[in-house]
C-alpha cells in the first residue's frame, strides 16, 4: 500500500495481536477505546500491563459500570506518550494525513457501518459510534489502514468514503458536526522507570477508588433495571450487558493482569487480588449468560442473589491491594 505511514512494517494480513486479546481470556475484547490502545502499545513494543492500574478506579454509575478508559496522564506518565485533542475545521482526511506525515497516529471517532473488521454484527447493517487509530493513508486510492478492537485492518473505496463522509462538503450545514479526533506524539520512554511508575500510578489511583462497593450497589439496583429489562426486546440485552457486566468483567480481568505484571516484577502479597479480580472477571461472563436466559424467559427473580461471591471478591481485591500500598 502507498501512502503515508506512522509505524511501519506492519500488515493486517500479517499481524500478531496481543496475548491480552487471546481467546483464552474470558473477555477477549473489552471496549473499542481500551481495545485500540492495547494493540497501539503492542505493536510499539511497550508493556502494556504496566498501564493497567487506572482498572482499580471502576466504580457503579447508576446505569452502567464505568466506561474504562486508559488516562492521557498515565500514557504519558509511563511510555512519554502525549495524546492531544485534534481540532477539525477541514476534512478529516486532510488534518489526518498532516499529522501522519508528521509521525503521528491519528484516533477518529467513526461509524462502524463501514469498518470490514465488524462483519457480522455491525458492517454494513447498524450505525454505531467507535474509535480507530490510522496509520496509514493513502488518500489518492482511497485506501486507509487502522488499528480497531483487537487487532489492525485495512479499508477501502465506498468504505473510505464512508468514514471521512465523502458527501459531506467541508464547510457545508451537513458537515457541521465534526468527529472527535485526537492524535498521538511518540517521546522517549527509555528513560522512565516503568516498574516505579506503574506502582505510584496504582496508589495514585487507589486513593481515587469507589467510595462503596460498585458490585453491590449493583446487585442493589438490580431488581428495579430487571424491571425494565422485562419490557425491552432482545436486542436490548446486547446493550445493557455491554455496558454493565461486560464493562466490569473485562475491567477486572485487565486489573488481574496488571497484578500478574507486577507479581512478576517482584511485587509481593497480590496472589489473593489476583485470584480474586479473576474471580469477578469470571462470574460476571457467567452472569452475562444466565441474563440472556432470563431475558428470555421474563424472569429475572434469582439473578441478584448470584451476585454475592462478585462482591466478596471485590473486597478481597481492595482488602489486599489497601494494605499492601
Amino acid at each position: 500500500m502507498s501512502g503515508v505511514t506512522c509505524l511501519p512494517g506492519l500488515d493486517p494480513r500479517a499481524y500478531r495481536q496481543h496475548e491480552l486479546h487471546g481467546s483464552q481470556r474470558n473477555w477477549p475484547e473489552t471496549n473499542c477505546y481500551v481495545d485500540l490502545w492495547i494493540e497501539v502499545l503492542n505493536s510499539l513494543g511497550l508493556p502494556i500491563e504496566a498501564a493497567l492500574g487506572f482498572t482499580v478506579t471502576q466504580d457503579f454509575e447508576g446505569d452502567q459500570f464505568t466506561f474504562f478508559k486508559f488516562p492521557p496522564e498515565d500514557l504519558a506518565q509511563l511510555f512519554d506518550l502525549s495524546v492531544q485533542e485534534l481540532a477539525i475545521y477541514d476534512r478529516v482526511e486532510s488534518h489526518t494525513l498532516e499529522q501522519l506525515q508528521r509521525g503521528r497516529l491519528v484516533l477518529i471517532e467513526v461509524d462502524s457501518f463501514y469498518l470490514p473488521d465488524t462483519h457480522g454484527t455491525s458492517y454494513g447493517l447498524t450505525h454505531g459510534k467507535t474509535t480507530i487509530a490510522v496509520n496509514d493513508l493513502d488518500p489518492v486510492n482511497r485506501q486507509l489502514r487502522y488499528f480497531h478492537n483487537a487487532g489492525y485492518f485495512a479499508l477501502q473505496d465506498k468504505d473510505f468514503d464512508g468514514i471521512f463522509r465523502a458527501d459531506h462538503a467541508a464547510g457545508s450545514a451537513a458537515a457541521a458536526l465534526f468527529p472527535y479526533v485526537e492524535f498521538v506524539k511518540f517521546g522517549n520512554p527509555s528513560s522512565v522507570s516503568i516498574l516505579e511508575t506503574s506502582i505510584q500510578l496504582l496508589k495514585s489511583h487507589l486513593r481515587k477508588r469507589a467510595a462503596q462497593n460498585p458490585i453491590e450497589l449493583f446487585q442493589k439496583r438490580f431488581p428495579e433495571h430487571a424491571g425494565v429489562l422485562g419490557s425491552k426486546p432482545m436486542e436490548f440485552f446486547h446493550l445493557y450487558a455491554f455496558n454493565t457486566l461486560r464493562q466490569l468483567g473485562a475491567n477486572f480481568e485487565l486489573l488481574a493482569s496488571h497484578l500478574t505484571w507486577l507479581s512478576k516484577q517482584g511485587e509481593g502479597g497480590l496472589s489473593d487480588a489476583i485470584v480474586a479480580a479473576s474471580e469477578i472477571a469470571t462470574g460476571a461472563k457467567t452472569l452475562q449468560f444466565q441474563l440472556a436466559r432470563a431475558m428470555a424467559r421474563k424472569q429475572f427473580d434469582k439473578l441478584a442473589e448470584t451476585m454475592r461471591p462478585l462482591v466478596v471478591a471485590y473486597d478481597t481485591v481492595f482488602g489486599v491491594l489497601t494494605h499492601r500500598y
